[in-house]
């Protein structure tokens, strides 16, 4: 195998499928990157739960195969000169990396042994945008569970019906709900679990280029034009969401999404992470008060809303709140509640594209 590859189209690629390969495995091949060189180059990474494919552009001389610890190659590669880099495989496993002055001889594993990530075969597929899946998992995976005990909570359900795909991800005290459209009309739902879920939004790339997602018993594929990552999903039934999600309300405010997101970062400064002492919301005819008191001392401050209902004073953990107001866009939002122990929905103004119920805190009264 011989093949010439500029250094950053490479060091991307590495940085890529690395995410797939693991840091400390019982074999050694475990922890490389499968190196091919055919008519591209092509890079692996694979975990078994997670494996990633990505295509390089690169001047093929010879073709072939070889294994290479993914730690060694990664720092090699990465502190080389911005220049083309030449990667030969020589006497049987040893590789021979050259670029510009550098030179480096390391020995590499036989390819034939590496446990390359199967091969979907696709029963169901549809397309999307990079940018809008990139949007959806932003929107949803900080409410992914992480009890292990609850092991489907530790996973986002991706969910396709009648012409959308919705991702939805809870951890038993809050949920975040994202939909978009697609052009297939397909159905399924499946659970991907929340680490390869964070992976994934990582290698996505903010483009209108459209990729393919597909499924294939328990395989899901994310297929784009130089990049195949395929997960396993997770066995169980995930909650019916959908009935958790209450339809009369006592009080419904919009409020400045900044501001509320502001005070609450403030106020959190005060209760910390500590669950003994939450943020109060305490909901006038036309302000909210937020103020949290705790061992180390106090604070409180109104905002403006606009109010429809009934007057409410209720609790809260900030940081369920802040996550969020985070990743949504929208100047104003509509926050509804139930009741001053009762759930509430943080929705747009204006569209339906997400939701975000959050159980209160019970307080003691003032």
């Amino acid at each position: 195998m011989k093949a010439i590859v500029l250094k950053q189209n490479l060091m991307d690629a590495i940085n890529v499928v690395q995410k797939a390969v693991m840091s400390k495995a019982t074999l050694p091949i475990l922890e490389g990157i499968f190196i091919q060189a055919d008519e591209q180059l092509k890079l692996i990474g694979n975990c078994f739960d997670l494996g990633i494919e990505y295509i390089v552009e690169a001047d093929i001389k010879e073709k072939g195969a070889i294994v290479i610890n993914a730690r060694m190659f990664g720092e090699i590669i990465r502190r080389l000169p911005d220049a083309p880099v030449a990667i030969e495989v020589f006497d049987g496993n040893k590789v021979r990396i050259e670029c510009l002055n550098s030179y480096f001889e390391i020995k590499g594993m036989d390819a034939e042994s590496y446990p390359l990530p199967p091969v979907s075969q696709e029963d169901l597929s549809f397309s999307i945008s990079q940018a809008i899946l990139k949007e959806l998992i932003k929107q949803t995976i900080f409410a992914v569970g992480t009890d292990e005990n609850r092991k489907i909570m530790t996973g986002a359900l991706i969910e396709a019906d009648q012409g959308e795909i919705r991702i939805v991800a809870l951890d038993g005290f809050r949920m975040a709900v994202a939909h978009s459209v697609i052009k297939e009309d397909v159905k399924f739902n499946v659970v991907v679990p929340g680490k390869n879920m964070n992976e994934i939004l990582r290698i996505l790339e903010s483009s209108n280029d459209a990729m393919t997602i597909s499924l294939s018993g328990n395989l899901i594929s994310f297929n784009f034009s130089h990049c195949r990552i395929v997960s396993n999903v997770l066995d169980g039934e995930f909650m019916n969401f959908r009935r958790y999600i209450p339809s009369q309300f006592e009080t419904v405010i919009q409020v400045n999404t900044k501001e509320l997101a502001e005070s609450l970062e403030r106020a959190s400064l005060i209760t910390s992470d500590d669950k003994r002492y939450p943020v109060r919301f305490t909901i006038g005819d036309d302000n909210l008060v937020i103020s949290s008191t705790a061992e180390i001392g106090l604070s409180k401050e109104q905002i403006k809303i606009q109010n429809d209902g009934n007057n409410l004073h209720i609790g809260f953990n900030p940081r369920y709140f802040i996550d969020a107001l985070k990743v949504i866009s929208d100047e104003t939002i509509k926050i509804s509640f139930t009741s001053n122990i009762g759930p509430c929905i943080i929705t747009a103004v204006d569209h339906d594209r997400y939701l975000y119920l959050i159980l209160p805190v019970r307080i003691k009264s003032n």
